[in-house]
Protein backbone atom coordinates (compact mmCIF):
# COMPACT_ATOMS: atom_id res chain seq x y z
CA UNK A 1 0.00 0.00 0.00
CA UNK A 2 1.77 3.52 -1.03
CA UNK A 3 1.36 6.06 1.33
CA UNK A 4 1.38 9.17 0.76
CA UNK A 5 2.03 12.30 3.20
CA UNK A 6 -0.29 14.95 1.84
CA UNK A 7 -2.96 17.94 2.73
CA UNK A 8 -6.25 17.16 3.31
CA UNK A 9 -8.51 20.17 2.48
CA UNK A 10 -10.95 21.59 5.48
CA UNK A 11 -12.40 24.70 6.16
CA UNK A 12 -15.36 27.53 3.94
CA UNK A 13 -14.96 28.47 0.50
CA UNK A 14 -12.36 31.04 0.31
CA UNK A 15 -10.54 30.64 3.16
CA UNK A 16 -9.14 26.91 3.56
CA UNK A 17 -6.96 25.64 5.92
CA UNK A 18 -5.50 22.16 5.51
CA UNK A 19 -4.74 18.77 7.53
CA UNK A 20 -1.41 17.23 6.88
CA UNK A 21 -1.88 13.78 6.63
CA UNK A 22 -0.54 9.92 6.00
CA UNK A 23 -2.98 8.71 3.75
CA UNK A 24 -3.16 5.89 1.09
CA UNK A 25 -2.80 7.22 -2.51
CA UNK A 26 -5.32 5.50 -3.29
CA UNK A 27 -8.15 7.65 -1.06
CA UNK A 28 -10.10 10.61 -2.26
CA UNK A 29 -8.46 13.85 -0.92
CA UNK A 30 -10.33 14.40 1.78
CA UNK A 31 -11.09 10.81 2.64
CA UNK A 32 -9.71 8.66 4.93
CA UNK A 33 -6.38 8.62 6.28
CA UNK A 34 -4.27 6.71 8.07
CA UNK A 35 -2.72 9.23 10.43
CA UNK A 36 -2.87 13.13 11.03
CA UNK A 37 0.49 14.75 11.54
CA UNK A 38 -0.28 18.79 11.94
CA UNK A 39 -2.29 21.67 10.56
CA UNK A 40 -1.28 24.37 7.73
CA UNK A 41 -3.18 27.38 7.62
CA UNK A 42 -1.98 29.91 4.91
CA UNK A 43 -4.83 32.53 5.82
CA UNK A 44 -2.06 33.90 8.42
CA UNK A 45 0.79 35.96 7.60
CA UNK A 46 3.24 34.10 8.54
CA UNK A 47 1.17 30.88 7.52
CA UNK A 48 0.67 29.02 10.65
CA UNK A 49 2.17 25.67 10.28
CA UNK A 50 2.01 22.99 13.37
CA UNK A 51 3.26 19.94 12.90
CA UNK A 52 4.24 16.35 14.73
CA UNK A 53 7.49 16.35 13.68
CA UNK A 54 8.77 12.82 15.65
CA UNK A 55 5.82 11.25 13.52
CA UNK A 56 5.89 12.93 9.94
CA UNK A 57 10.18 11.44 10.38
CA UNK A 58 8.34 7.76 11.19
CA UNK A 59 6.28 8.05 8.03
CA UNK A 60 9.00 8.81 6.14
CA UNK A 61 11.33 6.22 7.75
CA UNK A 62 8.22 3.99 6.86
CA UNK A 63 8.56 5.18 3.10
CA UNK A 64 5.60 7.72 2.65
CA UNK A 65 5.97 9.86 -0.07
CA UNK A 66 5.42 13.65 0.36
CA UNK A 67 3.55 15.79 -2.40
CA UNK A 68 4.97 18.89 -3.08
CA UNK A 69 3.66 21.07 -0.87
CA UNK A 70 3.45 18.58 1.86
CA UNK A 71 7.55 18.10 0.90
CA UNK A 72 8.11 22.37 1.36
CA UNK A 73 6.10 22.09 4.56
CA UNK A 74 8.32 19.41 5.95
CA UNK A 75 11.06 20.99 5.02
CA UNK A 76 10.28 24.49 6.62
CA UNK A 77 9.31 22.37 10.01
CA UNK A 78 12.47 20.34 9.95
CA UNK A 79 11.29 16.78 9.67
CA UNK A 80 13.05 16.61 6.77
CA UNK A 81 15.99 17.43 8.05
CA UNK A 82 15.20 15.45 10.91
CA UNK A 83 14.81 12.45 8.59
CA UNK A 84 18.44 13.02 7.35
CA UNK A 85 20.34 13.36 10.44
CA UNK A 86 18.77 10.10 11.46
CA UNK A 87 19.94 8.42 8.22
CA UNK A 88 23.35 9.73 9.62
CA UNK A 89 22.43 8.02 12.77
CA UNK A 90 21.86 4.96 11.43
CA UNK A 91 24.79 4.21 9.05
CA UNK A 92 26.78 5.72 11.84
CA UNK A 93 28.33 8.60 10.69
CA UNK A 94 26.71 10.72 13.44
CA UNK A 95 25.91 9.94 17.17
CA UNK A 96 22.11 10.50 18.17
CA UNK A 97 23.49 13.57 20.25
CA UNK A 98 25.67 15.42 17.50
CA UNK A 99 22.01 14.82 15.02
CA UNK A 100 19.77 16.40 18.26
CA UNK A 101 22.56 18.89 18.81
CA UNK A 102 22.87 20.18 15.17
CA UNK A 103 18.74 20.27 14.77
CA UNK A 104 18.45 22.14 18.07
CA UNK A 105 20.69 24.89 16.30
CA UNK A 106 18.71 24.21 12.73
CA UNK A 107 15.78 25.08 15.24
CA UNK A 108 16.77 28.00 16.76
CA UNK A 109 18.15 29.58 13.48
CA UNK A 110 15.02 28.93 12.23
CA UNK A 111 12.88 30.67 15.03
CA UNK A 112 15.27 33.70 14.20
CA UNK A 113 14.71 34.50 10.59
CA UNK A 114 10.47 33.71 11.38
CA UNK A 115 10.71 36.27 14.62
CA UNK A 116 13.14 38.63 12.24
CA UNK A 117 9.50 38.35 9.81
CA UNK A 118 7.00 39.12 12.37
CA UNK A 119 9.20 42.29 13.78
CA UNK A 120 9.31 43.40 9.92
CA UNK A 121 5.69 42.82 9.36
CA UNK A 122 4.63 44.32 12.33
CA UNK A 123 6.79 47.55 11.87
CA UNK A 124 5.57 47.65 7.87
CA UNK A 125 2.23 47.27 9.63
CA UNK A 126 2.84 50.31 11.94
CA UNK A 127 4.29 52.48 9.31
CA UNK A 128 1.78 52.05 6.97
CA UNK A 129 -0.63 53.06 9.91
CA UNK A 130 1.15 56.33 10.42
CA UNK A 131 1.37 57.08 7.03
CA UNK A 132 -2.66 56.94 6.86
CA UNK A 133 -2.98 58.94 9.84
CA UNK A 134 -0.41 61.70 8.48
CA UNK A 135 -2.59 61.48 5.44
CA UNK A 136 -5.81 61.95 7.11
CA UNK A 137 -4.84 64.78 9.28
CA UNK A 138 -3.81 66.50 6.29
CA UNK A 139 -6.94 66.17 4.83
CA UNK A 140 -8.53 67.25 7.87
CA UNK A 141 -6.50 70.37 7.65
CA UNK A 142 -7.14 71.28 4.52
CA UNK A 143 -11.05 70.64 4.98
CA UNK A 144 -10.55 72.90 8.33
CA UNK A 145 -8.63 75.69 5.80
CA UNK A 146 -11.44 75.57 3.20
CA UNK A 147 -14.49 75.82 5.78
CA UNK A 148 -12.36 78.91 7.65
CA UNK A 149 -12.14 81.15 3.96
CA UNK A 150 -15.57 80.01 3.12
CA UNK A 151 -16.76 80.80 6.38
CA UNK A 152 -14.61 84.33 6.26
CA UNK A 153 -15.96 85.14 2.33
CA UNK A 154 -19.80 84.42 4.01
CA UNK A 155 -19.18 87.29 6.60
CA UNK A 156 -17.22 89.45 4.80
CA UNK A 157 -20.53 89.39 2.37
CA UNK A 158 -22.62 89.78 4.88
CA UNK A 159 -21.47 92.72 6.19
CA UNK A 160 -21.31 94.77 3.25
CA UNK A 161 -24.90 93.83 2.87
CA UNK A 162 -25.18 95.86 5.92
CA UNK A 163 -23.21 98.40 4.40
CA UNK A 164 -24.96 98.69 1.10
CA UNK A 165 -28.12 99.76 2.71
CA UNK A 166 -25.97 103.07 4.41
CA UNK A 167 -24.61 103.75 1.22
CA UNK A 168 -27.78 103.62 -0.62
CA UNK A 169 -29.45 106.12 2.49
CA UNK A 170 -26.14 108.49 2.07
CA UNK A 171 -26.84 108.42 -1.96
CA UNK A 172 -29.87 109.03 -1.25
CA UNK A 173 -29.03 112.20 0.74
CA UNK A 174 -26.83 113.01 -1.19
CA UNK A 175 -29.02 113.52 -3.99
CA UNK A 176 -31.95 115.33 -2.37
CA UNK A 177 -29.45 118.26 -1.05
CA UNK A 178 -27.83 118.19 -5.05
CA UNK A 179 -31.98 118.77 -6.13
CA UNK A 180 -32.20 121.23 -3.10
CA UNK A 181 -28.66 123.26 -4.53
CA UNK A 182 -30.25 123.07 -7.97
CA UNK A 183 -33.80 124.26 -7.31
CA UNK A 184 -32.29 127.37 -5.21
CA UNK A 185 -29.86 128.03 -8.25
CA UNK A 186 -33.10 128.42 -10.54
CA UNK A 187 -34.73 130.61 -7.54
CA UNK A 188 -31.68 132.63 -7.33
CA UNK A 189 -31.71 133.73 -11.08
Amino acid sequence: MPVKIRLQRHGRKGRAFFWIVAADARSKRDGKFLDKLGIYNPNTNPATIDLNVDGAVKWLQNGAQPTDTARAILSYKGALLKHHLAGGVRKGALTEEQAEEKFKAWLEEKEGKINAKKENLSKEEQEAREKALAAEKEVNEKREAEYKAAQAETEAAAVTEEDEPEADAAKEVDAETAEEAKAEEKKSE
